[in-house]
């Protein structure tokens, strides 16, 4: 990723953070299982509490984005965590599908090509280490 691409991803959370959480991770789940109602199997009936994992963790990989050697660990270990749910490769492209549209709705008209470019090599890069770590293991 780029300097730029890392400032205008930390800056468009910063925005994009001021939605509810909860708000957040409903739209997102409901994009993820209306396009792939196979994945919600892997899913607790109850997902408040997953909803509050999920911008927690990209709450700390947006702000670690310009060094993710600090979170290595904590990435390896996440990777671990989803393989044991039954996460595959081919699901990351499904979460990054279903994360970029929530973004582009949240953030409404402050989207644009940049910053969807940006928020891609930011997921992708994640993505790729989530993936590796697991082959690693």
């Amino acid at each position: 990723m780029t300097d730029e691409q890392i400032t205008l991803v930390k800056n468009s959370w910063k925005m994009f953070r001021k939605v509810d959480a909860g708000l957040i991770g409903d739209v997102f789940y409901s994009k993820l299982f209306c396009d792939n109602p196979q994945l919600q199997q892997m899913f607790p009936t109850s997902m408040d509490q997953q909803y509050k994992k999920l911008i927690d963790m990209l709450s700390v990989i947006v702000a670690k984005l310009d060094d993710l050697s600090g979170i290595t660990a904590d990435i390896k270990m996440m990777a671990m965590r989803h393989e044991g749910y039954g996460v595959k490769p081919q699901h990351y492209r499904l979460a990054g599908n279903a994360l970029l549209w929530t973004l582009k709705r949240g953030l409404g008209n402050d989207w644009n090509d940049d910053l969807e470019e940006a928020w891609m090599a930011a997921y992708t890069t994640l993505a790729e280490a989530m993936i590796a770590a697991v082959r690693q293991s």
